[in-house]
């Protein structure tokens, strides 16, 4: 595989003997790896070229992996995925609010985590030919991937997209949370459904509170009118 081909990580942990492990297992994996050891350290080296997909962990000295995640989400919507150790639920629900795509929790295995970076690429980089899918005052080009709501563009992470488009596709039909996990996301085993409740809080507050319905004990549905 040519290098340029290679997905470009850019991994920022503070912790030497594993970012030094990760690093060297995801090259072996087929990636390219750029790593910085602390916040500020990362937010400079993604602003100086910025990467394929962000590797940040929870627990960082100086700026915390959240406040770095907010910062890239307020101008990219590269993908990002948190690092965050297995004792601190908090972690991930305070990485998700704050714009990340998914979380792996520590220890991981180095070929289960190659895995998920991939998968996260992979529906990145998927491109849908369908037409144009109206309801209400949504609009959504899928060919442009483009999303407007009363005229107004809005501007949607990959993940946000492929929620939207997944609640989309079914309008006034409930999709559950495993259903969504496993369509939106890739998992085809139990996950943790906090990743879709906090996305469809971001996605409401992008496209309008009144356009997602939460169906108690089953999961979401796209308002049809």
């Amino acid at each position: 595989m040519e290098s340029s081909a290679r997905p470009r990580i850019l991994l920022v942990e503070d912790d030497p003997t594993i970012r030094e492990m990760t690093q060297l297992a995801l090259q072996r994996d087929g990636f390219d790896v750029d790593t910085a050891d602390d916040g500020a350290t990362g937010l400079s080296a993604f602003r100086s070229q910025p990467p394929d997909l962000v590797l940040l962990d929870v627990m960082l000295p100086g700026v915390d992996g959240v406040s770095v995640c907010r910062t890239i989400r307020e101008g990219s919507v590269v993908p990002i995925v948190m690092l965050t150790a297995r004792t601190d639920p908090i972690d991930v629900v305070l990485g998700l609010e704050a714009g990340a795509d998914d979380y792996v929790t520590k220890p991981f295995e180095p070929s289960i985590l190659a895995a998920r970076l991939r998968a996260v690429l992979r529906r990145v980089a998927r491109h849908d030919a369908s037409p144009v899918l109206r309801i209400r005052e949504l609009v959504i080009d899928r060919d442009g991937m483009e999303v407007q709501v009363a005229g107004e563009p809005v501007s949607l992470t990959p993940t946000e997209y492929r929620l939207l488009i997944e609640l989309a596709e079914h309008p006034g039909v409930v999709c559950s949370r495993e259903r969504l996990l496993e369509d939106v996301w890739g998992y085809i085993w139990a996950g943790d459904t906090r990743l879709v409740d906090m996305h469809v809080r971001r996605l409401r507050a992008k496209i309008g509170a009144d356009m997602i319905e939460t169906v108690r004990g089953a999961g979401y549905k796209l308002v049809k009118g």
